[in-house]
C-alpha cells in the first residue's frame, strides 16, 4: 500500500478484509552485486519473505476487484512484459513480478509487498517515452528486490503495530465468516494509518534510483528515462518540491535536488546512443487514454487529443492516434466512424497485432462472429503470443455457439499461460457449462477463483461440482482437491495470527 493511487488504496484497505489469501514461499533473496548501492541487510524485524508474498497475494486478489483495476490484456501484458525484461537485471532475486495498470488519470506508481507494482494509465499517458514508463518501473522494482518494502511493514513504532495486527485481526474475521461493516470501517482507518507513515526515506529512494539505473540501461532502455520523468513533473505547476503538496507519488517517494543531479551525472558516463520507443509502447499509450476516459466531459477533451495527433504526429505515433478513435467510437456504438479510424490508423504503418485486434473486436462488437473469428485466425498466426486476440478468438467462437471448439482453443492456451490470463479459464467455464459438463465447468471456474484469490468462492464451486456427479472417481478428485484447498485456507489462518502477533 505504498504511494498507490488514492481511491485503488481506499478500495483495496476495505475489500481485502473480504477475501481469502493465497500464500506461497518466495525463494530467499540472492547476494547483491557487487558495486551496486546498499542500505544494508535486512533487519531481524523485516517481515520474511513467505509472509510478505502473502500479504501481497491477498491485496492483489482483492485489488482485482476494483474497478479502477485493469483487465485490459494489451496492457497488462505490455507492462508485464516490460517488468519481466528489467527484473531479469535486478540486483537481487526475491520472486516473480507482477506489473498491472490501474484506471486513474494521475500520475502515480507503487509497490505492493509480494513483488506488484501498479501503474497508473495517467502515468502512462503523460510519457514521452517508452524509456520513461520503464524508469518508473525499473524504480518501483528496485524497492521490491531492495526489500524496502517490508522493512517498512516491520519498522518498531507503535502506532503502525497496532495497525498492522488490527488488519490481520479482520482478515482472521473474513477467513472465519465473521466479517461486518464495522470491522472492515475499523480496518479502513487502520491501513490508512499504516499508507501515511510508510512513505520511503530519501536512503531508500536514493537506493532504489541507483538500483533502478542499473536495470534500465542494462535492459536496453535510456537510462535517462526515470529523470527525464521526474524533470517532468518538476516543471509541472502543480509540483512544488519542499511541499506536501501536488503530486500523489512524490508524496510517498520523496524527491531531491541531490537525487536528480545523481541520477544526471549516471546518464553523463553513459554513451548517448539512441532508444527509440517501440510500436506497442504508442498503441498502449492511447489505449490508456481511452480506458481512462470514463467521464463525459473528458470525452471532447480526449478526441480533440487524439484528432490533433493523428494530423499532426506521424508514423506509428499517428496510427495510435487513430486507434485510439476507433476504440472510443466502438465503446459509444459508433461502428461507421470505429471503422474509418481504423482505417487512418492502418495507413503507412506496417501490419500490427494492435490493428487486428481492434478489427476482430469491431467486428465482434457489431454482432460478426464470424469475421471475428477470421481476422483473430489469421493474427494470430503471426502473433501467436498477442493474448487479447486470444480472448477476442474465443468470445468470437463462443457467439457462434462452437462450445466445443471453443473449450479445446482455451484449454491450449490455458497450457500456455497458466497463470496470466483467468479470464480464460471464466471463458472456458462458460463454454463448458454450455456444452453440457456442468461439473467440469464448476471445477474451471474454481480454478478462476483460485487464481483471483476468492478462495471460499472455489470452494463452493468445487462442492456444487461434486454435488453434479455420481462419478466415484471424479467425487475422489473433486474431494482431494477440497482438502487441498481447505489446508491452504488454513495455513493461511496460520501465517495471518503470526502476522498479526
Amino acid at each position: 500500500m505504498l504511494s498507490m493511487a488514492s481511491t485503488f488504496k481506499r478500495h483495496i484497505a476495505a475489500c481485502v478484509l473480504a477475501g481469502s489469501l493465497p500464500g506461497f514461499v518466495v525463494a530467499p533473496a540472492m547476494a547483491q552485486p557487487a558495486g551496486l548501492p546498499s542500505i544494508g541487510s535486512a533487519s531481524g524485524n523485516e517481515l520474511s519473505p513467505a509472509l510478505e508474498q502473502a500479504l501481497g497475494d491477498l491485496i492483489i486478489a482483492q485489488g482485482r476487484r476494483d474497478p479502477t483495476f485493469v483487465h485490459d490484456a494489451e496492457i497488462n501484458q505490455y507492462l508485464n512484459d516490460m517488468g519481466k525484461r528489467l527484473a531479469r537485471y535486478a540486483a537481487n532475486k526475491v520472486g516473480p513480478i507482477d506489473v498491472f495498470g490501474v484506471r486513474d488519470p494521475r500520475f502515480n506508481a507503487f509497490a505492493l509487498p509480494g513483488g506488484y507494482i501498479g501503474i497508473n494509465t495517467g502515468l502512462i499517458v503523460q510519457a514521452d517515452s517508452e524509456s520513461e514508463v520503464a524508469g518508473v518501473v525499473a524504480h518501483e522494482i528496485a524497492h521490491v528486490t531492495q526489500r524496502h518494502i517490508a522493512r517498512g511493514l516491520t519498522q518498531q513504532r507503535q502506532s503502525e503495530h497496532i495497525a498492522m495486527a488490527a488488519i490481520a485481526a479482520s482478515l482472521l474475521a473474513a477467513l472465519a465468516g465473521g466479517i461486518n461493516v464495522a470491522t472492515g470501517v475499523a480496518a479502513f482507518g487502520q491501513a490508512a494509518a499504516i499508507d501515511q507513515q510508510l512513505g520511503y526515506s530519501r536512503d531508500a529512494e536514493r537506493e532504489a534510483d541507483r538500483v533502478g539505473f542499473h536495470m534500465l540501461s542494462k535492459a536496453g532502455y535510456d537510462p535517462n528515462g526515470l529523470q527525464d520523468m521526474f524533470g517532468k513533473l518538476m516543471n509541472n505547476a502543480q509540483f512544488n518540491m519542499g511541499t506536501s503538496g501536488g503530486s500523489a507519488y512524490f508524496s510517498t517517494h520523496p524527491l531531491s535536488i541531490d537525487r536528480m543531479t545523481d541520477m544526471q551525472n549516471r546518464t553523463q558516463l553513459l554513451n548517448n546512443n539512441r532508444y527509440p520507443s517501440s510500436d506497442a509502447f504508442w498503441y498502449v499509450r492511447a489505449r490508456a487514454l481511452v480506458l481512462q476516459t470514463t467521464e463525459r466531459h473528458d470525452l471532447a477533451r480526449i478526441v480533440d487529443r487524439l484528432q490533433d495527433e493523428g494530423r499532426r504526429l506521424k508514423d506509428v505515433q499517428r496510427s495510435a492516434a487513430w486507434l485510439g478513435l476507433s476504440e472510443l467510437a466502438t465503446q459509444r456504438g459508433q461502428y461507421p466512424d470505429a471503422q474509418r479510424f481504423l482505417e487512418y490508423a492502418g495507413q503507412g504503418v506496417p501490419d500490427s497485432a494492435y490493428l487486428q485486434r481492434q478489427a476482430a473486436a469491431l467486428a465482434l462488437a457489431q454482432g460478426n462472429a464470424s469475421r471475428a473469428l477470421s481476422i483473430s485466425q489469421q493474427a494470430l498466426g503471426k502473433w501467436p503470443n498477442h493474448r487479447a486476440l486470444v480472448e477476442v478468438q474465443a468470445r468470437a467462437l463462443q457467439q457462434l455457439g462452437r462450445h466445443k471448439q471453443a473449450a479445446q482453443f482455451l484449454e491450449q492456451q490455458i497450457k500456455k499461460w497458466p497463470t496470466e490470463s483467468p479470464v480464460f479459464y471464466q471463458l472456458l467455464a462458460l463454454n463448458l457449462a454450455d456444452s453440457n459438463q456442468p461439473a467440469r465447468a464448476r471445477r474451471v471456474m474454481a480454478d478462476y477463483y483460485i487464481l483471483t484469490g476468492a478462495l471460499p468462492s472455489a470452494m463452493a464451486q468445487l462442492q456444487q461440482a461434486r454435488e453434479m456427479t455420481q462419478d466415484f472417481h471424479e467425487q475422489s478428485r473433486i474431494d482431494a482437491e477440497i482438502n487441498s484447498l481447505r489446508g491452504r485456507m488454513e495455513h493461511e489462518r496460520a501465517m495471518l495470527e503470526k502476522f498479526g502477533t
